[in-house]
């Protein structure tokens, strides 16, 4: 304890100054602050009631004696049915729920039936769950290891053929 004291006797220059700023200086400069916004508080309430007195003076002028400036517009917001098919690209809907519905079926019809994407190509679509079944049994395709000489896509179309063919096995059982 008392090496404290004597190390903070011997360091009295590093104390802070205290004839840099006064508590009455920050307390004045607080006040004028203060001052200074509701100055400017008023400066700007007092020019918005202005402009409002000249604009309301200036609208009531222009009203009654002249016509309307802006020509009417047409009631956008009701459209016929007829006149949907002006609208370009995409269109809002007219009844979200049936939309959505009539969406998820139609993906739904897709998602759980055979069916072609491209008949040319010979590429079909299976159900999911058919899909999931198949990748179950055969697994995923891997990456030949390193080194090694990679098979031919002959061999890897037959095989996967043999695999998937399940007409011997139910013969079997």
């Amino acid at each position: 304890m008392p090496d404290e004291i004597n190390m903070h006797e011997q360091h009295k220059e590093q104390e802070f100054e205290r004839s840099d700023l006064s508590p009455g200086a920050i307390i004045a400069f607080l006040i004028g602050l203060a001052v200074f916004g509701v100055l400017v508080h008023f400066v700007i309430a007092g020019m918005l009631r202005y402009m409002d007195r000249t604009e309301q003076m200036r609208q009531t002028r222009l009203g009654p004696t002249m016509p309307s400036l802006r020509p009417a517009q047409p009631d956008t917001r009701s459209v016929k049915p007829q006149d949907i098919n002006q609208f370009p690209e995409p269109r809002l809907e007219g009844n979200e729920r049936i939309e959505i519905n009539s969406f998820r079926l139609n993906e739904d019809k897709l998602l759980n039936s055979y069916g072609y994407v491209d008949q040319q190509r010979g590429v079909v679509r299976i159900p999911i769950d058919r899909a999931m079944q198949l990748i179950a049994h055969r697994g995923l395709p891997t990456r030949p290891q390193a080194g090694s000489v990679p098979p031919s896509p002959v061999n890897l179309g037959r095989q996967a053929a043999q695999r998937s063919d399940t007409s011997q096995r139910q013969k079997k059982q």
